[in-house]
């Protein structure tokens, strides 16, 4: 269907290349936006900061980078061809084997003559005379468009700590989510990873195997619980792809759109020994079976945690040798579900090995790197190199490092210094045309994000068909909508600043940056249920001329 958009002209047209839509990301977000805006008829240009399409698994090629949540619950539902065409190889995918699939994508559906690659945007300003977006890029060039989308992902900004004598260091250093596009050689050398979270946890048991000696800084231990990931043969393949339907009718209804949802009795509801076998029978299970099917009151009472939480550290216990490392590896100052749980294939095995040394950096805190290496408060060490596995400034920070400013130059980061201000997840006021997809809800991410580039898509339909050509959250909708997702995140251990997690849901692992749950802390069925309720309401919440 082709939806036709009223074009205002523009000053100076000639200078700018002009398009319906402007896309910001071709990773899973971006490549199903563009998808769906070709088949409204728009002429749109999506533009990519890498070389490649692919966003996450564009950038995170570190080994042992896979899918934590089911392959056939990740890839795209919009095409039912896509589905019986492509055959996933593990139940959790591996990072090689889901770039291939989202650059499968991009071709089967032609998406790359509407993406300009190495192209990064330097800034996008709102022309309130003109009614467009003009945007620039840091190489050169410029850009109009009625429509802004971003789709810059919400774990795409790397965070490495301003650790004093960094630039010293005379080795190798780079960040997981910046892994050398030509691999390391890591066979035999001195190696340091900085960090013990999902990253990490996942690339530290591959290395082990290669490096000569590899030394773990670690921050803080998290509570991992084993992927349990295999092959996924023909036979099953088959019968995966017979069960779509059934698979994506329960993502779409599961609290956090995976395949797992919480057991709705309490914890107290069962004798002890009731609860230790429903314990060990979700431990046995892949994926996140062992966080996301628990008793509903684990996540909420503390009592309950805690009995759940010591479970998980005796599982911990039971597979490090060393009784003094083990400790150090195991959490006891913050609940379980706390931060989201890493999912790891033989990490705790890892520290079993001679080649490996952990350091607690709460004992003994890095005081500087050198042009050697890595001092701490304790010992110094030598390596030929340093990975920085500390995260991400997630959801505000790739947004901020682009300079967007709406109406009268509104800057976009200040309206956002303080955590997140938008309206459904979606648009923020004072800023026009522009759209923001990311995974606005706690849940599953494209499942989250088909939802909501649908939504986009329909609502620019809806406004081709009406004759309008601007949409813009009014700041009311948005003050109550800050308000309420604030009222909703004290309810859970995760999504509560004092629970002691400080996990980048809040923004604590970024220091200076406001202690916001940086996510929507509804249920993906109720969030999906506000959105739909805006759309069936003529966009209830939002301003449209």
């Amino acid at each position: 269907m082709a939806v036709s958009l009223e074009r205002e002209p523009a000053v100076n047209e000639g200078s700018f290349d002009q398009f319906d839509a402007i896309i910001i990301g071709a990773g899973v977000s971006g490549l199903c936006q563009l998808y769906h805006l070709r088949r409204l008829g728009l002429k749109v240009r999506l533009f990519e900061e890498g070389g490649g399409v692919g966003g996450t698994w564009y950038w995170n090629r570190y080994p042992g980078c896979r899918f934590d949540s089911e392959s056939y619950t990740y890839g795209y539902s919009f095409s039912e061809e896509l589905l019986r065409e492509w055959d996933w190889k593990e139940h959790f995918s591996a990072q090689p084997d889901t770039e291939r699939y989202l650059n499968f994508v991009a071709d089967k559906f032609d998406l790359r003559r509407d993406i300009q690659l190495n192209t990064r945007v330097a800034s996008a300003v709102f022309d309130d005379r003109q009614n467009c977006w003009e945007v620039r890029m840091e190489q050169g060039g410029s850009a109009r468009a009625r429509f802004l989308i971003t789709a810059v992902g919400i774990l795409s900004a790397p965070y490495t700590p301003p650790i004093a004598g960094l630039e010293s260091f005379k080795g190798v250093r780079f960040h997981t989510g910046r892994w050398p596009q030509e691999p390391p050689k890591l066979e035999g050398k001195r190696v340091a990873v900085i960090g013990t979270g999902a990253s990490a946890v996942q690339l530290i048991p591959e290395i082990a195997k290669v490096v000569g000696h590899l030394t773990v800084f670690q921050r803080r231990p998290n509570y991992c619980a084993p992927l349990r990931n295999g092959k996924i043969d023909p036979e099953t393949m088959k019968k995966i792809k017979a069960s779509y339907p059934e698979i994506f009718r329960r993502t779409n209804e599961t609290t956090a759109a995976f395949i797992h949802d919480f057991d709705p009795r309490s914890i107290y509801d069962v004798t002890p020994a009731e609860r230790l076998a429903r314990f060990e029978e979700l431990w046995e299970q892949r994926g996140f079976a062992k966080w996301l099917s628990l008793f509903h009151d684990i996540n909420t009472d503390p009592k309950a945690n805690e009995i759940y939480a010591e479970f998980v550290r005796n599982k911990i216990r039971e597979r490090v040798k060393d009784p003094a490392v083990a400790e150090k590896l195991t959490p006891k100052d913050y609940p379980f579900g706390a931060k989201r749980i890493p999912l790891e294939s033989g990490y705790y095995e890892a520290y079993n090995r001679d080649n490996v040394t952990l350091v607690d950096l709460r004992e003994s805190p890095i005081e500087r790197i050198t042009p050697t290496g890595i001092k701490t408060r304790a010992a110094e060490y030598e390596f030929d190199v340093i990975i920085f596995a500390t995260g991400f400034d997630a959801v505000t920070g790739a947004l901020s490092k682009i300079d967007i400013r709406g109406k009268g130059g509104m800057s976009f980061k200040d309206r956002w210094a303080h955590g997140p201000r938008t309206y459904l997840g979606m648009q923020t006021a004072g800023f026009p045309n522009m759209f923001i997809i990311s995974a606005a809800a706690f849940a599953n991410l494209p499942r989250c994000i088909e939802m909501l580039v649908e939504w986009v898509a329909d609502c620019i339909r809806y406004m081709g068909e009406k004759g309008l050509t601007r949409i813009e959250a009014t700041p009311q909708a948005e003050d109550a909508w800050v308000r309420h997702s604030a009222e909703l995140a004290g309810h859970s251990f995760l999504t509560r600043g004092d629970a002691g997690g400080d996990s980048w849901f809040l923004g604590a692992n970024i220091p200076g940056k406001d202690r916001v749950f940086l996510l929507y802390a509804n249920s993906f069925p109720a969030y999906r249920k506000e959105c739909r309720e805006a759309a069936d309401k003529g966009y209830e919440g939002f301003l449209l001329q």
